[in-house]
């Protein structure tokens, strides 16, 4: 009986000895790692982005430190508008179109460009509050937002100086130019509409003269006298071929926003800003151990942006 069980014992031996060693399957691993690549990719493109706040421009509602959420498919879903991790400009192609931005939406966009700019020296994404919609009339008076004449509350959180003297003094900085007004008293201006016929004379001419260059990527208007021409075409009218939205920031006294550089283009929109998903206070650095989560802002991760 023990010869027997001894034996037994042997072949077993033998038999794991006989074994190879499993080795490590490369191919599998590296097939998970490029799924997983191509689906993070797939969502970063055509779903969901992260973007940090870098300025105050949206306080209180966003505060520098605060890492957002963007839902790219709020509006439409398209192509990308640039390459993935390199950050090079290409043309986005919508490939269904689903609810139109509405006012009070925060949104973050491709900035279109200084006030003079036909094309942005810096391809950087902004994040402001929709105030004007296509069509709309906007117009501020002594700090005072109204559209299509009717005023327009602050928003929430946004952070107010009450103690401000408002300023009667041209800025130059103001879009569009050779306007004489300033930050707090704005406009009125009409944010163009898809299909909205605007008359062109030697009047107005400075009013549309970037919107339209932007919207065809060119230096595309000349004045000549009293001749306006578009593509070496003479003129006296232009249809506008996209939607275009007014936005400000929060903070209306620290923002540059609309008022400064001009309508933001429907092609230019990235998504909506949906959610705060971590908060983290620079300033409130500290080397103690102690201190180590300090500046943590607990109480905004997770909250929803209004």
């Amino acid at each position: 009986m023990a010869q027997s069980y001894q034996n037994d014992i042997t072949k077993l031996l033998k038999a794991d000895a006989a074994k190879p060693e499993k080795k490590p399957d490369i191919k599998k691993f590296l097939k998970a790692i490029l799924i997983a690549f191509i689906l993070a990719l797939l969502v970063k493109s055509f779903f969901v982005e992260a973007n940090t706040i870098p300025s105050a421009s949206m306080e209180n509602t966003l505060l520098v430190g605060d890492f957002v959420l963007v839902n790219k498919a709020a509006y439409k879903l398209s192509t990308p508008g640039s390459i993935p991790f390199i950050n090079i400009s290409i043309p986005k192609l919508t490939l269904i179109s689903l609810t139109p931005p509405k006012r009070n939406d925060v949104i973050v966009f491709r900035f279109p460009g200084n006030q003079n700019e036909i094309k942005p020296t810096d391809n950087v994404n902004f994040i402001k509050r929709i105030i004007g919609l296509p069509g709309d009339t906007i117009q501020i008076k002594q700090g005072i937002v109204y559209v299509n004449n009717k005023k327009i509350p602050l928003p929430k959180n946004a952070l107010l100086n009450k103690s401000k003297t408002f300023s009667e003094t041209p800025d130059s900085r103001i879009f569009p130019p050779d306007n004489k007004w300033n930050s707090d008293n704005y406009g009125p201006v009409i944010a163009p509409r898809k299909g909205m016929t605007v008359n062109i004379s030697n009047n107005n001419i400075r009013k549309w003269q970037i919107i339209i260059d932007r919207e065809l990527g060119k230096s595309a208007v000349s004045v000549e006298g009293t001749v306006i021409t578009i593509n070496d075409k003479p003129v006296r009218s232009y249809t506008f071929k996209k939607n275009y939205y007014f936005v400000l920031g929060d903070n209306r006294d620290d923002s540059m926003d609309s008022r400064f550089w001009g309508f933001v283009p429907s092609d230019l929109i990235v998504g909506k800003a949906i959610m705060i998903y971590w908060s983290w206070n620079e300033s409130a650095s500290s080397s103690k151990l102690s201190e180590l989560l300090n500046p943590i802002r607990i109480k905004r991760i997770f909250s929803v942006i209004h």
